[in-house]
């Protein structure tokens, strides 16, 4: 297959184009290098430095004709889309629609798109939530993909562009950022789903053979709290450093867990990596790569 993986230079995305490389696809990367890092591209891909809301990037799509979108760029900060709405949906959405636009119009056969497991439900009502839980997003960034979601079930609807919604917990593992103070956001007890990156790589393949249209959690269905995670963080590393509390965020939410029992259903997928291996694997990353 022929693929386009916006944000490719980042944290999942380049993961992703690493396996679609080993699988013997052609892969091109659309990355504005805003977040990404050029480290982590990889050399067999063809990369692009674009902007995702440019009409280059809508040209560039109809002229390489991908059989499938893989779209990782995002504004990806719930802090900074309260911060900044307006910036926020230039990229989520606009620079989506502009996206979509260019697929349509270039043939492609499916889109693959990285929503938010978290931030589409808001505060949620059950634990762990289905696809099926109401939306109720907390935060502009939420909402824009939510609106992402919708955007591609009218192009689905009008233009029969297939397309998967992956709605992700919270990601993390090898390539991720990392700041040298670690901040706790308020009391810390707040909870999310934890799946590695390894694992949402595997779902982003299954994906792409998957003849079902919609939305599918990925996650784990566990919840495990902030202060719970920085403390097994610090064990892997040998750290003694302390976190440093500050106040609560506007936009995040207390709890969060998804249900991926539709992802085993469709896709043959489920979580392989518990916590602590996918933790250790995590700061031995940290450890060997970017304290060097």
């Amino acid at each position: 297959m022929k693929i386009v993986v916006t944000g490719g230079a980042g944290f999942i995305g380049s993961n992703i184009v690493d396996a679609y490389l080993e699988l013997g696809h052609e892969v091109h990367i659309l990355d504005d290098l805003s977040t990404g890092q050029t480290a982590n591209i990889n050399a067999k891909a063809t990369s692009h430095q674009l902007d995702i809301a440019d009409e280059r990037a809508a040209r560039l799509i109809e002229r390489i004709k991908p059989d499938v979108l893989c779209h990782h760029a995002a504004q990806m900060d719930v802090r900074h889309s309260v911060a900044d709405p307006s910036f926020d949906a230039r990229v989520n959405i606009l620079g989506f629609i502009n996206l979509l636009e260019a697929c349509k119009n270039s043939g492609a056969s499916k889109v693959i798109f990285a929503s938010s497991g978290g931030a589409v439900y808001g505060e949620q009502e059950v634990f762990p939530a289905s696809e099926d839980h109401v939306t109720r997003p907390a935060s502009p960034y939420g909402v824009s993909k939510r609106a992402g979601e919708l955007y591609l079930s009218y192009y689905h609807q009008a233009f029969n562009l297939p397309y998967l919604a992956l709605r992700y917990a919270n990601v993390y593992g090898p390539r991720q950022s990392a700041s040298q103070t670690p901040v706790v956001n308020g009391d810390g007890k707040q909870t999310r789903d934890y799946v590695y990156v390894g694992d949402v790589v595997a779902a982003n393949v299954a994906a792409l053979d998957a003849k079902f249209v919609g939305e599918i959690n990925i996650g784990t269905g566990v919840e495990t709290d902030v202060v719970a995670i920085f403390q097994h963080l610090r064990q892997a590393l040998g750290s003694e450093i302390q976190a440093r509390h500050g106040p609560a965020k506007t936009g995040e939410q207390r709890r969060s867990c998804i249900d991926a029992s539709r992802a085993a259903k469709i896709l043959g997928w489920r979580p392989q990596t518990a916590l602590a291996e996918g933790l250790r694997r995590t700061a031995a990353y940290y450890r060997d790569t970017v304290g060097r």
